[in-house]
């Protein structure tokens, strides 16, 4: 009986901040899943375990929530002054597709100690001990972040104190820095708040008119008063993931505020 070949390809599980997601060395990456395309997004599909009808990822690396499918994908850099470029790819749980629009600024936390494990650092940049600077090139969105790396001899300190909201037990702390968030990839000043206003009505038909603050920095986001939706601000993730009424009118408030910012 003829099988599908066996493919070994180093990867490494890491928590950055409130998210988990499997990293890789491009050079790694089977040839053909090196440049982007259909090949690389069906092997990240494959690793995480979706598309899964069942929304459990069981057979792949995937937590079965939008915070634990996540790929990156790591390479020595190609702009000067940087040391490796981060790319960032949001794997769905339930659809064979994979978003490169944007960054996770969680997993921004574990690029510097993957790249310095990984030998993607040069070790003289390294201290035996202190705090290592690791300067990551965002591919996905064209900005610069500088990550904090506390080093223990030689090594990555994993272990620590920080704690964090979400996460159950302490660790290392990663300082990072975003340089020039609102600027483009070439440096040229943008517009943090596109609307020119701190505060702005917006008005979502079928849905209500909220004060809304709309700021691009990086990701494009959207704030809004919890209570001006029904919410306390402290519900769970199920309280909306597992709501398909409530996730609708979040995407209809994307959308509405996407036109209001001018990015579509």
């Amino acid at each position: 009986m003829a099988h599908v070949p066996q493919v070994k390809i180093p990867a490494t599980y890491i928590r950055g901040g409130t998210s988990k997601g499997v990293f890789f060395r491009l050079q790694d990456l089977p040839e053909r899943a090196q440049i982007p395309g259909p090949a690389r997004d069906a092997l990240l599909l494959r690793v995480i375990g979706s598309p899964d009808p069942y929304g459990k990822q069981i057979d792949g690396m995937g937590g079965a929530t939008s915070s634990t499918s996540k790929s990156v994908i790591l390479s020595p850099s190609i702009k000067p002054e940087h040391d490796v470029d981060y790319l960032f790819g949001q794997v769905s749980i339930d659809k064979a597709f994979v978003d490169w629009s944007g960054n996770c600024g969680n997993l921004s936390a574990a690029v510097g100690s993957f790249a310095i494990s990984s030998g993607l650092v040069d070790p003289a940049r390294v201290p035996r001990n202190g705090i290592a600077t690791v300067r990551i090139w965002q591919a996905n969105i064209g900005k610069t972040i500088i990550a904090h790396v506390p080093i223990t001899e030689g090594e990555v300190q994993e272990t620590g104190d920080f704690e964090l909201d979400g996460v159950t037990f302490p660790a290392a702390e990663v300082q990072l820095e975003f340089l020039d968030p609102a600027a483009d990839e070439d440096g040229a000043g943008a517009a943090m708040f596109p609307t020119g206003n701190l505060v702005d009505d917006l008005e979502v038909p079928g849905v209500g008119t909220f004060q809304a603050t709309l700021i691009n920095a990086g990701i494009p986001t959207i704030f809004i008063n919890a209570a001006d939706l029904g919410y306390t601000g402290a519900e769970l993730q199920d309280a909306i993931n597992g709501d398909p009424q409530a996730l609708l009118r979040f995407e209809t408030i994307r959308a509405h505020g996407a036109v209001r910012m001018g990015l579509i």
